[in-house]
């Protein structure tokens, strides 16, 4: 090789690593200790906010107080905060040099329903729902998403040396009624706002604070809910000949109803279908004209869907049949999709959080609850949706061993998180996820 060519090829290596420099690995355990330092720092005023959402919670696309507390929050740290996207959502942006959009999602609403933990922040306001008044709850865990996500932001922003881009922390309202990320993409969040190259949701669970769990592709469940009011011919109760009894077609559909499940329905496939409302009659000694039903579907696969649907249609019409009543009124509304998270998402926040939470961060089957966050995925945001734990992992343990009282789930009016550790690693894990993926795009330029 002559001098010329050797000058050559030292010049265009030169130039090569000017173009693309070197990135060192990212730095798990020092973020980790950084983001724990910010996030103790912190906490009295996340505790104090976690508590006043717990204590007055809102439900569906009545979150008002509950948006303006969090918008209060994220314009002090800096934020670009729209309000009202979606009825009650809200979005904050913070940019931060050029880079990739990366949101992070929390909800808004809770539910209505009576909490009865004795907490000294627990909730007793009442609402109007459906035309009747009832108790209000953040029984499924949404105040603990709300304190995580402005905590979240709050570090991020002190961390802003560490990445380069854009943060779109959106709230939604109305999850539980899986309408408000609907709501949020119909004001326009795509179109307004710039379409995310990356998103991140987490919910809290009932397992072991401190433990993250997560799972590739298929996350949650496709929701459908059903209702059918099946007809009949009142009558008195001690004449049952001269009527046609809705309550007894009913009750023979409930039983029936679980062979489409048992019998039709692939057994290595998920599916439920679970009557949660039978609704008729007014007396005891009084055949009713008719009786109401409401309940949920749930499934995996869009096949084992079509097939349960079919199923619970030819059901309620041979119940009708057997008495000889007419056709049933059948309606079947379409809820949230499954949530599918993306492997390279995942396989980018998988390797800094398993270094930071070593076996405390677990892959875990699919949720059998659902989620409208799929409708930000399907809407084409590529995503990591992961659930942290809430109860003190001796308790987790004694339930599991029998020696405990076994643990209230989401949605009980008993559902308590202990706020402190929940939080903090709710914090931590999303601080690090997103960077993460600030981190991996930089490494692709």
């Amino acid at each position: 090789m002559n001098r010329f060519t050797k000058c050559l090829l030292a010049s265009a290596a030169l130039c090569a690593a000017t173009i693309l420099p070197v990135r060192a690995e990212i730095d798990v355990a020092s973020l980790k200790a950084a983001i724990e330092k910010s996030v103790e720092a912190d906490y009295p005023k996340l505790d104090a906010l976690y508590k006043d959402i717990h204590a007055h919670p809102e439900i569906a696309f009545q979150e008002e107080k509950t948006a303006s507390k969090l918008a209060s929050e994220m314009r002090a740290l800096g934020f670009d905060v729209t309000e009202k996207v979606g009825k009650t959502g809200l979005v904050a942006i913070y940019k931060n040099g050029d880079g990739p959009t990366i949101m992070v999602r929390t909800e808004l609403d809770a539910l209505p329903m009576e909490e009865k933990t004795g907490l000294p922040y627990a909730s007793h306001d009442k609402t109007i729902w459906q035309g009747h008044e009832t108790f209000v709850a953040h029984s499924c865990g949404h105040d603990i998403h709300m304190a995580s996500w402005v905590g979240t932001a709050k570090t991020l922003v002190g961390l802003k040396d560490k990445w380069q881009g854009t943060l779109m922390f959106i709230a939604q309202p109305a999850e539980e009624t899986v309408s408000g990320a609907k709501a949020m993409l119909a004001d326009g969040l795509f179109t307004r706002f710039k379409k995310p190259d990356f998103g991140f949701a987490l919910h809290d669970g009932a397992f072991g604070y401190g433990y993250i769990s997560y799972r590739v592709g298929i996350g949650s469940s496709n929701s459908d809910s059903l209702e059918i009011k099946f007809r009949g011919r009142g009558g008195h109760g001690a004449a049952p000949q001269l009527t046609i009894d809705p309550v007894m077609i009913a009750a023979r559909f409930v039983v029936d109803l679980q062979s489409v499940i048992s019998r039709e329905k692939d057994p290595t496939e998920f599916g439920v279908v679970s009557i949660g409302a039978i609704q008729g009659g007014t007396a005891e000694n009084i055949i009713p004209d008719d009786v109401l039903l409401r309940g949920t579907i749930r499934t995996f696969k869009p096949q084992v869907r079509a097939k349960m649907l079919a199923g619970i249609e030819r059901t309620a019409k041979a119940a009708a049949a057997m008495s000889d009543a007419p056709a049933p009124e059948i309606k079947i509304t379409e809820g949230a999709k499954a949530v599918v998270n993306d492997p390279a998402v995942v396989a980018t926040a998988e390797k800094v959080l398993k270094t930071a939470f070593g076996d405390k961060f677990k892959p875990s089957p699919p949720g059998t609850p659902s989620e409208d966050y799929s409708e930000f995925i399907n809407a084409g945001v590529p995503s990591m949706f992961f659930n942290i734990g809430v109860y003190e992992p001796e308790r987790v343990a004694a339930a599991a061993n029998g020696t405990g009282p076994q643990l209230s789930s989401n949605h009980s009016p008993l559902f308590a998180p202990v706020p402190k550790p929940t939080i903090e690693t709710g914090v931590e894990a999303m601080t690090l996820a997103v960077l993460s993926a600030f981190d991996q795009h930089a490494r692709g330029k």
